[in-house]
């Protein structure tokens, strides 16, 4: 029997081509805190996502307008327009951007159901890293389940303003 011998450009062209990576999700961080701003953005960017950070609604208002986000994070005791006013506005516009609010107690379903804001999940403060990592990789992943520590409001909450 004599053996074939391939060669190496025959090998590499029949070497199944690398994929390419998807694209990395953006995420926009809003806090007013710097040091919880940019210890947040910094993890999210250790686990691979593009990350813009703001300090104020307001700020994170125009980057909304200005950049296509995957994720919005924000806490809801922003100088300049609140976290669930920002809500507002997004839905107003029609943004479907998917929403994590940091709040510091849990939220009563009577001032959900009254904002009609509908966040994906409600991250209760103070959180550690892993469950804040954890909980964004839940709602990137449009899981139903929201990790512990969390609030999650799946059905659209009814329209009826902004009531805090």
């Amino acid at each position: 029997m004599r053996k074939s011998k391939i060669s190496s450009a025959a090998a590499a062209a029949i070497a199944p081509l690398p994929l390419p990576a998807p694209p990395a999700r953006r995420i926009l961080v809003l806090d007013d805190d710097p040091f919880f701003c940019h210890r947040n953005a910094e993890e999210l960017i250790r686990q691979g996502y593009v990350v813009n950070a703001a300090e104020n609604g307001a700020l994170g208002w125009l980057e909304l307008q200005a950049n296509h986000y995957h994720l919005l994070i924000t806490e809801n005791e922003l100088p300049k327009l609140t976290g669930l006013e920002l809500v507002g506005k997004m839905r107003s516009a029609r943004m479907a951007v998917p929403v994590i609010i940091a709040i510091d107690k849990p939220p009563q379903q009577s001032t959900a159901r009254r904002t009609g804001l509908n966040p994906v999940v409600t991250l209760l403060k103070p959180y550690t890293l892993a469950d804040f990592i954890e909980t964004v990789k839940v709602v990137l992943l449009g899981h139903t389940a929201a990790p512990a520590g969390c609030h999650r409001h799946p059905q659209p909450l009814p329209e009826s303003g902004l009531v805090l």
